[in-house]
């Protein structure tokens, strides 16, 4: 028997019948404002064009879809892997794919249990049910929704890798194919590497030129053109400063009311970059004094990545939902602990953190063309929302490492060696090396 069959057996039945009815009303109210506001999916156009430019040997990079003129700006592999949406009408796809993306919502969830090891595998089921039941209405995962963006799946691939054992063969695989997809996944092979799993880093890197290679064995031209010319023309991928980027780079542009925030942007993210992966590789490195190490780690290196790309959207912000079972897991220990010893901070974070994701608050400002550039001081934070949070996660993550060296006695820049981590179990219990 499959452990999530396992798993759905063992659940609690009436908690999961909840969970189930919960989840139902969410989506059917989902569907109902998703019908009254419209939903163009206008990036799963996107990828469909791509598909028949391949099949039918257009020119990738030239192609031009929808109202808004939106050209191809992901590597020729990616646009392979679209080949099949052309075999279904658009109406059939619509349905398919934001079903499929409730399925993926799900899996994330799933898969966010895993990496974190909370809760108890026996509950997760209820867990992944109002995850997917829920999570539509976090802004990032609606805004994927409508427009049938494939965030759901560059996440799952990274996750479904990273919570492999470091021993496995081909962990490093999935992230190696979701970079070759869409670039900025690679960030995670560079977490790998700086935190000593070097053969997992090789293998995502092969993995990445492994795409590279089959897209420039079938589509030359586009291979060549989109290496040496499309991938630094920013103008296709979209403007910096509108509040729909929520980068760095995004907010910097707002904040000087320029378009191009230039040198200023560029050094405040080479900063974030080095000192976000820095905190990354120093929570791994921590696992003997901190719970849940490796989650803080590769949640501390997806929110560096989305802080420093050029451009985030805001549905790449789908990693809130790893972020968010994170600070759940913190929040539920914290609630387990003796009422004379209780404290309140991680429920105050969590929910902060997830009324930040739901607020949909980029969107409440003017945002319409060049108001961009005139917002005043106070608009600046509900337009750069989830840049905001982003650095507030990297310093709590910082913080936290240091608080739990500090309890533990630990110096704080000593470094472990890898037989000292200590990990965590399935059940979300911290096991020392000598209790393995």
């Amino acid at each position: 028997m499959s452990e999530p069959v396992r798993a759905v057996r063992e659940a609690p039945r009436r908690p999961l019948l909840i969970a189930s009815l919960v989840a139902a009303v969410s989506l059917l109210g989902y569907a109902v404002v998703r019908h009254f506001i419209g939903t163009s999916m206008v990036d799963m156009m996107v990828y469909r064009a791509e598909g028949a430019a391949v099949a039918h040997g257009r020119d990738l990079y030239a192609l031009r879809v929808t109202q808004w003129n939106l050209p191809a700006t992901y590597p020729p592999f990616a646009a392979m892997l679209f080949v099949p949406t052309t075999w279904a009408a658009v109406g059939f796809l619509r349905v398919a794919i934001t079903v499929g993306n409730v399925a993926l919502l799900g899996l994330t969830a799933l898969l966010a249990f895993r990496l974190v090891g909370w809760p108890r595998r026996e509950v997760r089921p209820v867990g992944v049910v109002l995850v997917a039941g829920l999570g539509v209405w976090l802004e990032p995962v609606f805004t994927t929704l409508r427009y049938g963006q494939i965030n759901l799946i560059l996440i799952c691939l990274v996750l479904w890798d990273l919570t492999r054992s470091d021993g496995h063969r081909w962990k490093g695989v999935g992230i190696g194919i979701a970079a070759g997809m869409k670039l900025t996944p690679g960030i995670f092979a560079v977490y790998l590497l700086i935190t000593g799993r070097v053969r997992a880093a090789f293998v995502a890197g092969f993995t990445f030129l492994a795409t590279f290679a089959l897209g420039g064995a079938v589509l030359p031209s586009a291979t060549w053109g989109f290496w040496t010319k499309y991938l630094y023309d920013s103008s296709r991928v979209g403007k910096t400063e509108i509040v729909d980027n929520q980068s760095l780079r995004g907010v910097a542009a707002r904040f000087l009311h320029i378009a191009n925030p230039g040198t200023a942007a560029t050094l405040a993210a080479a900063v974030v970059a080095v000192t976000g992966l820095t905190v990354a590789a120093w929570a791994y490195r921590s696992g003997r004094w901190l719970p849940r190490a490796e989650a803080w780690g590769v949640c501390c290196a997806a929110v560096t990545a989305l802080l420093i790309s050029p451009i985030s959207w805001t549905h790449h912000w789908v990693w809130c939902v790893p972020v968010l079972v994170l600070l759940a897991a913190e929040a539920a220990h914290e609630r387990s602990r003796p009422a004379a010893v209780r404290r309140v901070r991680w429920r105050v974070i969590f929910g902060v953190t997830a009324l930040a994701f739901c607020s949909f608050s980029m969107w409440l400002v003017p945002h319409k063309g060049i108001t961009n550039l005139q917002m005043g001081l106070l608009k600046q934070i509900p337009a750069g929302m989830y840049p905001w949070v982003g650095l507030c996660f990297i310093l709590l993550t910082a913080l936290r490492v240091r608080a739990r060296r500090r309890a533990a006695g630990a110096p704080l820049g000593r470094l472990p060696r890898q037989r000292e981590f200590a990990s965590v179990d399935d059940g979300g219990r911290q096991r020392t090396p000598a209790a393995r």
